[in-house]
């Protein structure tokens, strides 16, 4: 139900289902004896985190400085930034001021960046923990796990903590991939885990997880995972069955506007007030359109301007008639997030509140 004073479009977040999967996530991971470090790019917003870090999380996963920047200014005391930066002189500065604030951990993937790195925090970098990225088949940014050592030893001679290394099994997002990225994300952590070992270092932390992988991951390797779309979930978690609709926390309300003519026997087709600017545009070549409708499981968003979506209609039952309210599914709700000034809470059908997406728009 979209109240009655929430305008269209708009992001609405179900409190209630919210706080049941921060709880499901935290309670599973904590039976599994891994600690639990969000990824806050998801949702962006410090009354979010809190709810985490009261659910059990030992801190926070951001991915970027300026994300970081506004949870430790919001009173959060860990961070992880995973992410190879490659400091420039403000960034430099704006670590070292991180570094006094919060306890604060650094990804690396390359011996140039450590150096970099170490160099710009200055006498700062003895209180910054870096972990080595390490690629677990999603072949993005990390390094392979047997040359996690050489990253590790140029970290180490530029004066940063080597605390372990991580990784992130972005290849799970694909059909049928969670189960095995899951077995190859514990793999890599346990080789550069050893790699590290044999160099010397102790790999304390062995980080990896997604929200696809996190509640198939066991600590044979991992000591703590990072998933992020939990908290909401999306179109995208739907189609690969991680989620089911009663799951999903947040969606984008809209209104019917115009239905569209078709062909007869072609099924019909209705645009809603909900575009690319708050939807997002991403649709894997796997997906089977740009979202869904919640209360439809049938419709498909099968077109997006910025400010129509298209849905095709494959319900027995007419469609809905304009001026009709529906609340949409994004593909990717980390995108979606990132779109708005701040978002409507909701709970039992009653706007309770608003939050502000502080970290909105804090790409670097």
């Amino acid at each position: 139900m979209i109240p009655a004073d929430v305008e269209t479009p708009d992001i609405l977040v179900d409190l209630d289902v919210l706080d049941r999967n921060i709880t499901r996530m935290a309670d599973t991971v904590r039976a599994k004896g891994l600690a639990l470090r969000p990824h806050a790019k998801t949702h962006k917003i410090p009354e979010i985190a809190a709810r985490q870090l009261a659910a059990g999380a030992t801190g926070l996963t951001v991915a970027t400085i300026g994300e970081a920047e506004v949870f430790a200014g919001a009173g959060v005391d860990d961070l992880f930034i995973a992410y190879p930066l490659w400091l420039s002189d403000r960034k430099a500065g704006l670590l070292r001021d991180l570094a006094r604030k919060a306890k604060l951990t650094v990804g690396v993937d390359s011996t140039e960046g450590a150096a970099r790195l170490g160099q710009g925090l200055g006498p700062a970098a003895g209180s910054v923990r870096v972990l080595v990225e390490v690629d677990s088949g999603h072949h993005r940014s990390g390094v392979r796990p047997h040359s996690a050592a050489d990253v590790a030893r140029a970290a180490s001679d530029a004066g940063l903590d080597v605390a372990g290394v991580f990784t992130f099994p972005g290849h799970s997002y694909a059909p049928g991939m969670p189960a095995e990225a899951a077995a190859q994300e514990q793999e890599a952590l346990r080789l550069a885990a050893e790699a590290l070992a044999a160099a010397g270092f102790t790999a304390g932390v062995r980080s990896g997880g997604s929200t696809p992988t996190a509640l198939l991951t066991g600590n044979s390797a991992a000591t703590e995972v990072r998933p992020g779309v939990y908290i909401f979930g999306d179109a995208q978690q739907l189609e690969l069955g991680r989620c089911a609709p009663e799951d999903i926390a947040l969606t984008v309300a809209a209104t019917v506007v115009s239905h569209h003519a078709v062909e007869p026997g072609t099924p019909p087709r209705f645009i809603i007030d909900a575009g690319s600017k708050i939807l997002g545009s991403d649709k894997p070549a796997w997906a089977t359109g740009y979202g869904r409708l919640l209360d439809h499981p049938d419709a498909r968003i099968t077109a997006l301007s910025e400010h129509h979506a298209t849905v095709e209609w494959h319900s027995p039952e007419g469609p809905p008639a304009l001026g009709e309210r529906l609340r949409a599914i994004p593909n990717h709700v980390c995108l979606a997030m990132n779109l708005v000034d701040d978002v409507a809470v909701v709970s039992n059908g009653s706007l309770v509140e608003r939050w502000r997406v502080a970290a909105r728009g804090k790409n670097s």
